[in-house]
């Protein structure tokens, strides 16, 4: 009897698999209608692969950790108390952004906007950041930026408004990119003022690209170009949260228990095991430095025959080891600009935070298409993207999830709930923007990733650079290989001295 079983179940299996061979299609589970047939009204349902990694980027598999100080605090700040809260699954840029990186956007600007040179001035790094009075710091001025010497070294001097127009760009190069690989357009170099690409204008139909090879309109018969809904644009490359940048940085995967139950067997004070910034690997890098900083005072890279962390200022965004995600530098080489708005996060601050544990950010500002009477995006401006507007508080009354548009100052004290008011008890604004990491000028305290410090948003520094962060849309554990792993974890890579 139980042969007889087995021998059903097999001839079960195997007819099943010929009737899948036999081209058998997918119908609607709740309404029986056939998907991705023009007879049947050609309502298509895609066998998506999922999210591909963009350039230069790594999959960060989410969790939950402790956010906030992990060291003494010896500047008596009390800034980051912490607090256990859960990172959902994202990307982020293996390097911070490389100055040929940044010149290649420059390039663009320039050529593209031929109409608006301002656009590129605005863009322009401030190189005088290097200039210090009591400091022959001149030469960098001239060369940091612009000499091939430095090509992969992180680019500085950019506020944190001109990284979020790069991150805009690369993210509209990107999926150009991508439509012109796949077949779908045309590279078209000699794009000129508002008819450049742009991924909104394009998905709305307010960019006409040079069309190779639209998809199938499987509705009229036809042929369409591509839509958000077909999942093969990515969204857009922008600043991390400090959430992000903070949980990226501490890699703690990498100390997950054997058994992989939710265990992690080790805290971590910086990206790396131990409480020193230095090598214990019995081999030739033995006693070197993890990252590149300020040993102590006057000592920035070691002595002449036995340089440490071989940078007197900034080093090759490839030097050191990456940590357990693969990220480089997460501590030292230059300070990172995040998303976020800076609050000082105490116990008080965080007393209503127990229903923003989820993603936790501060700076959030809703925004939305300007709209014509028929319900569709107002004519492109003049650089060639969509017209947005801040969403008005009257727009959102009655809603119980938010109140209002702009709430980069939500519940910080402004109503009197801790005392916090810009003007009469601090001067810190809505314009004061986070920074992580510490940088090569900084001592070891700030290379943690619970160290947090800000700088206002329209103003740069030769200590601050910014690396990129991509949503990840679906699920949490990435596309998922043959074996059944995903968002594997990324095998060593060697040291560079």
């Amino acid at each position: 009897m139980v042969k007889v079983l087995k021998l059903s179940f097999a001839f079960m299996a195997i007819v099943s698999l010929i009737s899948s061979c036999g081209g058998s299609k997918e119908t609607s589970a709740g309404t029986g209608w056939e998907y991705n047939n023009q007879e049947w009204g050609g309502f298509e349902k895609l066998d998506y692969e999922g999210q591909i990694t963009g350039p230069n980027l790594v999959p960060i598999e989410g969790g939950t950790f402790m956010m906030g100080q992990t060291l003494e605090d010896v500047t008596f700040e009390w800034n980051n108390v912490p607090r256990r809260v859960t990172v959902s699954s994202f990307y982020m840029d293996e390097t911070e952004v490389t100055n040929i990186l940044y010149k290649e956007y420059l390039y663009w600007t320039k050529k593209t906007y031929k109409s608006y040179p301002g656009v590129y001035v605005e863009a322009l790094p401030d190189t005088l950041v290097w200039r210090e009075e009591l400091s022959y710091n001149e030469p960098f001025v001239e060369t940091y930026l612009r000499h091939p010497s430095f090509d992969l070294y992180p680019v500085v001097g950019v506020n944190w408004l001109q990284a979020k127009k790069f991150s805009k760009w690369r993210s509209n190069r990107v999926n150009e990119m991508i439509l012109i690989k796949r077949g779908i357009i045309n590279p078209s170099p000699e794009q000129t003022d508002k008819e450049n690409f742009d991924t909104d204008a394009y998905l709305a139909g307010q960019y006409t690209p040079n069309v190779r090879k639209n998809l199938p309109d499987l509705a009229t018969g036809g042929e369409r170009q591509v839509r958000f809904e077909d999942g093969i644009v990515l969204p857009e490359y922008r600043l991390p949260t400090e959430a992000e940048w903070e949980y990226a940085a501490l890699a703690l995967q990498g100390n997950q228990a054997a058994s992989k139950d939710e265990l992690i067997t080790d805290k971590r004070w910086f990206p790396w095991d131990g409480n020193t910034a230095r090598y214990k690997v019995r081999d030739k890098y033995q006693g070197k430095l993890l990252a590149n900083y300020k040993r102590g005072r006057g000592d920035y890279m070691g002595m002449a025959g036995a340089l440490n962390d071989r940078g007197h200022i900034t080093v090759d965004v490839h030097s050191n080891y990456p940590n357990d995600f693969g990220l480089y530098n997460m501590a030292g080489n230059v300070s990172e600009w995040t998303e976020d708005v800076y609050r000082v996060m105490t116990s008080l601050t965080l007393r209503d935070s127990e229903n923003h544990d989820l993603n936790p950010f501060r700076g959030n500002e809703y925004k939305e298409l300007i709209l014509d009477e028929d319900g569709k995006p107002v004519e492109k401006d003049s650089l060639g993207y969509l017209r947005e507007r801040v969403v008005e508080n009257e727009e959102v009354a009655g809603r119980e999830n938010y109140k209002k548009g702009d709430v980069k100052n939500y519940r910080d004290g402004d109503d009197g709930i801790v005392g916090y008011e810009y003007g009469k008890y601090t001067l810190i604004s809505d314009k004061a923007r986070v920074i992580k990491g510490g940088s090569w000028a900084d001592r070891l305290f700030w290379l943690s990733p619970g160290t947090r410090r800000y700088l206002d948003e329209d103003k740069s520094s030769k200590t601050v650079g910014f690396r990129n962060a991509m949503t990840r849309v679906g699920g949490p554990s990435g596309n998922e290989d043959s074996s059944g792993n995903q968002f594997k974890k990324r095998k060593e890579v060697k040291r560079r001295y």
